[in-house]
């Protein structure tokens, strides 16, 4: 065995490896039909090795070579639906079906020509370029420039470029008059080595975006509330953490705290499941009445939190209130049509970058247990920051 043939081995071997490795990090994937186009792309690739083999020991050098042609084609252009899928950038079928059509009529139209003439190179490898481009050309049209989606998109690149330079080293360096001496040569044996790197290399930057891809949603997931779909404690911390961190933050913000009144009783006389639906309702009308900018969360149980952005106490108070009004109204699946339940609500404003968030939940609470102290079902302010402060140094005094 030669070193391009042995090179081939390598190059079947990897792909097959990458197949599995793909079908393996899809199950976690959000988009599991991007890893399973490029699991089936590599797996088509690895079917170029055979053919190419078949060239040097077989006496069907047009079919093999042809066969060797087409499913490297066919998996670059899988590659790209799999980005097409995984960038929200979907592959043109038209385009994708017409690169496929005139590319195999060109292979057959060029086969006869001599391998170390220009016609013959640029023939050949023209495609190959056009489809490691439109690959390329899906994560720059994705505006995702993260360092997972540069390096990908560089050896995509990088690929495109490999391609092109064959078309110079093949006249340059002839590989040989036809396809068995092209295998037997040593520009076959350099070029088989530099297509092994860019499959790894191409094969672990896709393996890259997926896994960087799984654990944002990892993350993501870490800071939302399943049953509701807000923010968590924790999401709404770092949520409106980085609002407060921004370098011109328009004060006062708001921050409306609320619990749903009774709601112990609504599960142990009708069930958790109908519990559930209600905080599923209630979450659905925070969603909806809340402005775009405001930072809704599930602190546990039937404890919710909402942070307005640049939002007084008065608009707040109006924004809670609508919210305590509409819920009165709500009727629920699993529950008696007659039965209308109640929430109450705390609120307390940040005049500047001196009220800690920590402090103003604490304020919005104690808020809330007024309120809940006065008969629930309302919406009470909490006291401002300055009036409490002028508060304690009396106490102290």
């Amino acid at each position: 065995m030669n070193g391009a043939l042995f090179l081939l081995t390598v190059n079947f071997l990897i792909a097959q490896l990458f197949c599995v490795f793909f079908l393996i990090i899809t199950k976690r994937s959000r988009i599991p039909a991007a890893g399973r186009w490029f699991a089936a792309a590599f797996a088509v690739a690895s079917l170029a090795a055979p053919f190419e083999v078949a060239i040097r020991y077989a006496d069907f050098d047009r079919f093999a070579s042809f066969g060797a042609f087409s499913t490297l084609l066919c998996a670059l252009l899988m590659i790209r639906a799999g980005l097409g899928r995984l960038y929200a950038v979907p592959s043109n079928i038209t385009v994708t079906a017409c690169v496929i059509g005139v590319s195999m009529a060109l292979n057959l139209l060029i086969y006869d020509l001599p391998r170390g003439t220009f016609a013959h190179s640029l023939g050949y490898q023209l495609p190959f370029i056009i489809a490691e481009l439109l690959a390329a050309a899906v994560i720059y049209r994705s505006g995702r420039r993260s360092a997972a989606d540069i390096t990908l998109m560089a050896f995509l690149l990088l690929t495109a470029a490999h391609f092109a330079s064959k078309i110079y080293f093949a006249v340059r360096f002839s590989g040989g008059s036809d396809a068995q001496s092209y295998l037997a040569s040593t520009y076959a044996l350099v070029s088989q080595s530099l297509g092994a790197v860019l499959v790894v290399s191409t094969g672990l930057a896709l393996l890259a975006v997926i896994v960087v891809e799984i654990m944002d949603e990892a993350k993501a997931n870490s800071l939302i509330d399943p049953l509701s779909g807000l923010f968590n404690r924790r999401g709404f911390d770092e949520r409106v953490t980085q609002i407060l961190a921004r370098p011109i933050s328009a004060y006062p913000h708001c921050v409306v705290l609320c619990d749903l009144d009774h709601f112990k009783s609504v599960n142990d006389t009708y069930g958790h499941a109908a519990g559930d639906r209600v905080i599923v309702a209630f979450s659905e009308m925070i969603r909806q009445q809340a402005p775009p900018e405001a930072v809704c969360a599930r602190f546990g149980g039937e404890e919710f939190a909402v942070f307005l952005p640049s939002t007084g106490e008065p608009t707040g108070y109006l924004f809670a209130q609508g919210l305590r009004n509409g819920f009165s109204s709500l009727a629920f699946a699993g529950l008696p049509q007659a039965v209308r339940l109640s929430a109450s609500f705390g609120l307390c404003e940040m005049t500047g970058i001196d009220d800690a968030l920590g402090e103003t939940i604490d304020r919005a609470d104690a808020a809330l247990y007024c309120a809940k102290k006065s008969g629930r079902n309302r919406v009470n302010r909490a006291e401002s920051n300055s009036a409490t402060k002028t508060a304690e140094l009396q106490a102290q005094a």
